[in-house]
């Protein structure tokens, strides 16, 4: 059965469900112009007004003259004129040339405002679909601790999956562990000839320090040895493949290939060691995981449909006996899919990989696959060759791809030891919003033990969203000083507006859930609304999209309307008792509004900063 694609079946959060302003005012545009012209429009565009004239919402005029003829100043007026005659929601208008500029009413909004409010997850969907996403991200390797190019794959994969969540998809969370392989040899190797039995309890270190460290050494005197090699004679690309401590990993490999036990229980306690630690690291950024692959597991899967695929003629074999898939009419390469030695190759193993995921779990119609732009090309070949095997659901595969992440001090090496260690960064975030904090005294009067806790939530939102407000296609340069940054476009900027509306709520006290009975709102306030009626749109562009920075920028446009809003009206010092209680209701709305939206950006608002 052909499974529909899951970008097209998102849920609308319950919000369009109950009401639209903007499909109440197309309907009423199309009524105007059908009672004016007898002419019956297919689409009303709309834009927001802009700045310098009056008027929250613009239709669109010029489109119109492919089907009424006349002067379009002329034709607004009219359209206008029988819009504020019958829609309730419009209070005035006015036309500048082609662009009819309507007026929301302020009974409008307090209506909207009012029913977002009964909402308790105002933005998401109330209901799940039967057919779930596996989203795929971290899929580390075992032979080295996660760092700053790690913390970006993470970080998007999770944020994705919790956006995809609430637009009502069933989300499966996973991940595929590169636990074998040359470069896992390499760090076994080291370990078992330099390490004199050091394990993560005796050293101190977390597990996945202590194997990386070991990959470091390795990677010395690998170095070491081809440059003596080249010293006596030997030609560079000849000592890169015969460096003694090479073929000694190479024969690591095939012991451990060959189930030669001694290798293999070394393998089974040192990738214990990593996950160990792997986990440790997950739990401080404040991330999960439903399903774990292991390459171990995976790396065999794919090879029967390697002869299925010959079978129906999708893959053909060479004289050498090597196996490929001619991609070239669909602006591709060939690529190879089984040495002529009959063993796999990276892809096979993905071909199985994603068949066996299906297999698994029979609910799951379509993945996304969470890694660096790198592999661009890879998953373009792997999607079109599970495509012309017949499986239906490969319609429904993505690549979220990302760019990389530099420093300032430039590219990172995992060999070399000069990435940036995931738990060290963690500490330097928490270390530089202590730093940044002290400078400015915003934490005078707590306890220690608050002081940690609060550092640690500035430390952590500040790197989540300096990383996520970036659309996930570009390039980022990380500055951790920047990123805690109490102004401007930064998590603390927001999480120091959350804890500045809590403080006014819990001065308020209790005793303002009823409705207010004011009638006439402030501009601050009116914006302030718009902003909020913005965020169900904001959501499921951002699941169609697979873009958290589409949340983390609608939460920096919201802080900034209540700022202003927070500037401009007084919010417990009100005139009336009813500007009063809407105001401490409207604040209420976006405290709301913004947990919610950090909690899909993984960043969590202090109460009190």
């Amino acid at each position: 059965m052909t499974k529909k694609g899951f970008k097209k079946s998102l849920s609308l959060p319950r919000y369009f469900k109950l009401m639209s302003l903007q499909d109440h005012l197309k309907n009423s545009v199309k009524k105007a112009v059908k009672a004016i012209y007898d002419v019956e429009l297919e689409s009303v565009e709309f834009q927001a007004t802009r700045r310098e004239f009056d008027g929250d919402i613009t239709v669109m005029v010029f489109p119109m003259l492919k089907h009424i003829k006349g002067n379009p100043a002329l034709i607004g007026e009219a359209i206008g004129k029988f819009v504020l005659d019958n829609e309730n929601s419009v209070s005035d208008f006015n036309v500048i040339k082609g662009f009819l500029n309507l007026v929301i009413s302020d009974r409008a909004y307090i209506d909207f405002f009012y029913e977002i409010r009964d909402i308790k997850q105002f933005g998401f969907s109330e209901t799940q679909g039967q057919d779930a996403i596996m989203v795929e991200y971290s899929s580390p390797n075992t032979n080295k601790p996660l760092h700053l190019g790690h913390i970006r794959n993470i970080l998007l994969g999770y944020s994705v999956s919790e956006i995809l969540k609430v637009s009502g998809k069933r989300v499966y969370k996973t991940q595929i562990i590169n636990d074998r392989g040359i470069h896992i040899c390499k760090s076994m190797l080291a370990w078992q000839r330099f390490g004199n039995g050091e394990t993560p309890g005796t050293s101190g270190l977390k597990g996945d320090k202590l194997v990386g460290n070991y990959y470091i050494q390795y990677d010395k005197v690998y170095k070491a040895q081809v440059a003596e090699l080249i010293h006596s004679g030997t030609e560079e690309d000849e000592a890169k493949k015969n460096a003694p401590i090479l073929l000694e990993a190479q024969n690591m490999l095939r012991k451990w290939e060959s189930g030669d036990s001694e290798t293999v229980n070394l393998w089974k306690t040192m990738n214990q060691w990593v996950y160990d630690g792997f986990e440790k690291t997950y739990e401080n950024l404040g991330v999960d995981f439903d399903v774990y692959y292991y390459e171990s597991d995976t790396y065999l899967l794919g090879k029967e449909f390697v002869k299925e695929g010959l079978e129906k003629g999708v893959f053909y074999r060479k004289d050498d006996g090597s196996v490929w898939c001619d991609l070239t009419d669909d602006g591709l390469d060939e690529k190879i899919v089984l040495r002529a030695d009959g063993t796999a190759v990276y892809i096979t193993q993905d071909i199985g990989t994603a068949i066996q995921r299906l297999k698994d779990y029979p609910d799951v119609e379509g993945m996304v696959y969470t890694v660096g732009n790198e592999q661009d090309y890879h998953f373009k070949v792997l999607f079109l060759i599970l495509k012309k095997l017949g499986f239906t659901w490969a319609e429904n595969l993505h690549h979220l791809s990302y760019g990389m992440v530099d420093l300032p001090s430039g590219k990172m090496k995992s060999r070399e030891g000069t990435v940036v260690d995931a738990d060290d960064l963690i500490v330097e975030m928490t270390d530089t919003a202590r730093s940044i904090s002290h400078e400015l005294g915003k934490l005078e009067g707590y306890s220690e033990d608050e002081k940690v806790e609060i550092y640690r939530k500035i430390g952590l939102g500040a790197l989540k969203y300096f990383i996520l407000k970036v659309d996930p296609k570009k390039r980022i340069l990380f500055d951790p000083k920047e990123s805690v940054d109490f102004q401007g476009n930064t998590g603390p900027f927001i999480q120091y507006t959350y804890a500045r509306i809590r403080a006014i709520l819990r001065k308020a006290g209790s005793g303002y859930s009823k409705r207010s009975g004011v009638t006439i709102l402030h501009d601050k306030e009116k914006e302030l609304i718009k902003q909020l009626e913005l965020f169900p749109e904001v959501v499921t562009n951002a699941a169609s999209n697979y873009s958290p920075a589409l949340i983390a920028n609608y939460t920096y446009d919201l802080v900034k309307a209540f700022n202003s809003f927070y500037q401009n009206v007084s919010i417990l010092g009100a005139e009336s008792e009813d500007e009063k209680i809407f105001r401490i209701q409207l604040s209420e709305m976006v405290s709301r509004t913004l947990n919610s939206a950090c909690g899909l950006l993984g960043i969590e608002l202090p109460e009190r900063m």
